[in-house]
């Protein structure tokens, strides 16, 4: 490789000299690695006359093409949890000592993104993959087996592994209804749709390993995605799933997301991160925060966050942006650009687009992050994309319950929830006793079963095997399947159940 001070100048322009936000990289891998040192190597290998090991990111870089290539994978999740321990460097460099923050801001907009376009040319070469996710107890499938596991995979329902984390504002609705370990003082995020950062379990001989799900996006994206969603994303999977529980907790920060133009312009991000809230509960006291108030000065709000921002004063929420009563199964829209936070006592899930470090926090309410220390605030930014006609009368005529019956059938009905239409997300709430049919229509459908114990995924042509859902577990369907059904099963059999849907949509 090329030293540490070459690869951190030719990658410090990406990395800009924000604590959060990067700039998206167009570096290669080859960009990492002297050439004549590499040219070098070979010629050594080529003269060792014996079998030699070679080891680190780039190996088939320097190996001949009759090399025998194992790839040691790895989910993004659990190389998140060793950078909080410190453990694991960046491409070409020793950032084992840097913040948290910082080895993730290398890792996303810099070395995942590198070393998955040098994944993509090495999947059809690889003979063995190995599981490092549990360092104690790595486990060796051959290439062939993975490829099966893949291919398989893309062509039935699947879920990836969730994983949870504690917030500032975290609540306690997750640790009953998902069974976590009492002794956490509170679980604020569940991240159960996030295929570039879960893990996929694959069972081998009655052994269960685990690959990046990512791996499945890269290696079927056509099949997952589906050929229009693939046209306009790449290999993206574009929707994303998240649980934010302040039952029991705080509020989570007064923010705002990007346009998409600022985040094309700023962060080299092709599309930007619009969401929504599904209310999936609500305690008494549940509010929205949702774009600012009618008539209110945009000079004395930006003022007053950036006096907060400075610690010289409290900033009043409440007198600049709308907050709004929020109870169970309600839908709150929130498009780039609209300032937004959901209260204390509510759990959401949170649908949106894939970009997933695009907030710009406006207010933290003057409290500490789960180091002790303040969370980083981004007046600045969010001065830039807050949409001031996002104020009372929009909110409520476009973006709360904007609920439309769509479709009807035996024992179902189906009712268009959202998004709005500067959003490429559609989502469905579905309500059903019996068989609910569904079409794929070209594009990976995610879903969630929100109220009810247990249903049935199943083929009307028995292209895959039943597969079961419970309460709260979100679900993928890929685009290939075309044609799937929903009903009741086990403890809810013969009672109402609703699923809400997502998926992309390509008409306005």
């Amino acid at each position: 490789m090329k030293s540490e001070a070459q690869v951190r100048s030719i990658t410090d322009p990406f990395m800009t000299d924000h604590v959060l936000f990067g700039y998206v990289t167009n570096l290669r891998i080859e960009d990492f690695f002297d050439q004549d040192k590499l040219s070098s190597a070979r010629n050594k290998l080529e003269k060792a006359g014996r079998e030699t090991l070679i080891i680190g990111a780039g190996a088939a870089l320097v190996a001949p093409s009759s090399a025998r290539l194992v790839y040691a994978d790895m989910a993004r999740w659990e190389i998140q949890q060793r950078f909080r321990r410190h453990e694991v460097c960046g491409l070409g460099v020793d950032n084992r000592a840097d913040a948290v923050s910082i080895q993730y801001k290398r890792g996303y907009f810099i070395d995942w993104r590198v070393l998955d376009m040098y994944k993509e040319t090495l999947f059809d070469k690889v003979e063995w993959w190995l599981d490092t996710n549990n360092a104690a107890s790595p486990k060796l499938i051959s290439g062939e087996t993975f490829c099966k596991g893949m291919a398989k995979t893309a062509r039935k329902p699947f879920r990836v592994v969730p994983f949870f984390d504690p917030a500032p504002w975290g609540g306690q609705w997750m640790k009953d209804v998902c069974d976590l370990d009492r002794s956490v003082s509170n679980y604020g995020w569940c991240f159960d749709c996030v295929p570039e950062e879960n893990s996929l379990l694959l069972e081998v001989d009655g052994v269960k390993v685990e690959f990046p799900a990512n791996d499945l996006v890269l290696t079927h994206s056509r099949e997952l995605l589906g050929v229009p969603v693939v046209g306009r994303f790449g290999k993206d999977f574009p929707i994303r799933f998240d649980f934010l529980d302040t039952i029991g907790g705080g509020n989570l920060s007064l923010q705002v997301h990007p346009t998409a133009d600022y985040i094309r312009k700023t962060f080299g991000m092709s599309y930007t991160q619009d969401e929504s809230y599904y209310i999936m509960d609500a305690a008494e006291g549940a509010t929205v925060y949702l774009g600012v108030k009618t008539g209110v000065d945009k000079e004395a709000m930006i003022a007053d966050l950036r006096a907060a921002e400075r610690g010289e004063k409290k900033f009043d929420a409440e007198k600049y942006v709308n907050h709004i009563p929020a109870k169970k199964h309600d839908h709150f829209l929130i498009p780039g650009g609209t300032i937004h936070c959901s209260g204390a006592e509510s759990m959401v899930l949170e649908i949106s687009a894939t970009p997933n470090v695009f907030t710009f926090k406006l207010w933290d309410w003057g409290r500490m992050g789960l180091d002790g220390k303040p969370r980083p605030i981004n007046v600045e930014h969010g001065s830039h994309v807050i949409q001031w006609d996002r104020n009372t009368e929009y909110v409520h005529a476009n973006l709360v319950n904007h609920f439309e019956p769509v479709a009807k059938g035996e024992g179902w009905e189906e009712i268009k929830t959202g998004l709005h239409p500067a959003e490429f997300i559609e989502t469905r709430r579905i309500r059903f006793t019996g068989i609910v049919p569904f079409e794929t229509r070209d594009s990976v459908q995610v879903l969630n079963l929100v109220e009810g114990e247990e249903a049935v995924v199943e083929s009307p042509d028995g292209r895959f095997e039943p597969f079961t859902v419970h309460y709260a577990e979100t679900f993928i369907i890929p685009s290939c399947l075309e044609k799937f059904t929903i009903r009741p099963a086990g403890a809810s059999a013969g009672k109402e159940c609703m699923v809400v849907r997502a998926y992309v949509r390509f008409n306005a």
